[in-house]
């Protein structure tokens, strides 16, 4: 639509907002009910996982002539495209001697094992068998039933995201000494954004909680600081779908309908003494203004900067999940 209405329509996506300094925010301890983020937590680990791991990015694992190795729930895994770029996955040991198959070549989509030539084509062979895999085009999956326990599903539950040609995504990946509960629970507490982010977010306002909804979600009106007091407004709403995972979801505001989803992957097997989880979180962006076309065009050059923006955030929030597996490992934690 061209013209005078269209042009009496359109908003601008940034707001001037005045925040108040750090120390004069108003507390949120109150607010921030331990029972409250514990029952989340737990009612999310009862739902079912289908024993599915996010494992990294679509677009970085398995390039055409190397394997992409990484350990889950201390069960080592590799994967690689075949040549019509279809993923499998498997065990990461050679059935022969044990060799590490993540050091290995693809030629043609055969896996050749570099210790001695062994070829695997992902079909089973002397004792290796494949693992269910699922790359849903922005990440990828692997289904461990040994590890995961559960009833299997055939497929993850991918959360609902933007259309992929009307968006722009980025996977940023840290790893931290703690259990994925501990992830999670990070993300059930959105009352600490405003005081442990303030570069970040500027008066954030839980504004629906499930003790409060009974939807099992919490909303969060927030401003997304952008430089000075530059902000951009959205409500937010924090799900948890499974155990391993929480999804945020922009509801109103600028960019509705965008994801971030958070996956905990547990690297090492459960009950480890010293347990190291993996953070692989992805940002699905998409927005309905004209101008996001030039933003999906640049999304080579924007993956970098998303994932250095989710790389700062995750920086603290680590500390955070850090130190509650510490504590809760000590029986010091007070929820």
């Amino acid at each position: 639509m061209n013209g005078p209405r269209a042009r009496a329509t359109w908003t601008p996506p940034l707001r001037l907002r005045r925040s108040p300094r750090w120390e004069r925010q108003a507390p949120t301890w109150r607010e921030a009910k331990p029972a409250v983020i514990a029952e989340a937590l737990g009612r999310a680990a009862a739902r079912p996982s289908g024993n599915w791991y996010v494992v990294g990015a679509s677009r970085e694992t398995g390039a055409r002539d190397r394997p992409y190795g990484r350990t889950v729930a201390g069960v080592e895994v590799v994967l690689w495209r075949t040549a019509d770029g279809t993923l499998r996955a498997g065990p990461g040991e050679c059935p022969h001697l044990g060799a590490p198959l993540r050091d290995s070549r693809v030629a043609c989509g055969t896996l050749l094992c570099h210790w001695h030539g062994l070829a695997l084509d992902g079909g089973p062979f002397a004792g290796w068998e494949p693992y269910p895999v699922h790359d849903d085009g922005v990440l990828v999956w692997v289904r461990l039933d040994a590890a995961g326990g559960e009833p299997p599903l055939g497929e993850p539950a991918v959360p609902v995201r933007p259309a992929p040609g009307g968006a722009v995504d980025a996977v940023f990946t840290a790893v931290g000494r703690c259990e994925p509960e501990d992830v999670v629970a990070n993300r059930l507490d959105p009352w600490h954004g405003s005081w442990f982010h303030p570069y970040a977010f500027v008066g954030l306002d839980v504004v629906g909680t499930p003790e409060i909804d009974g939807d099992d979600a919490f909303a969060v009106d927030v401003s997304f600081r952008v430089a000075g007091r530059l902000v951009v407004p959205v409500r937010a709403v924090f799900t948890a779908p499974g155990p391993r995972t929480v999804v945020m979801r922009i509801t109103d505001g600028e960019g509705a309908g965008s994801v971030v989803e958070t996956h905990a992957t547990p690297l090492t097997a459960p009950g480890a003494a010293h347990p190291r989880t993996a953070v692989v979180e992805a940002v699905v962006a998409a927005s309905d203004r004209r101008g996001f076309a030039v933003a999906r065009a640049a999304a080579p050059a924007l993956r970098p900067l998303m994932r250095r923006t989710a790389g700062r955030l995750w920086r603290d929030d680590l500390a955070y999940a850090e130190r509650r597996w510490s504590l809760r490992s000590t029986g010091r934690f007070p929820g």
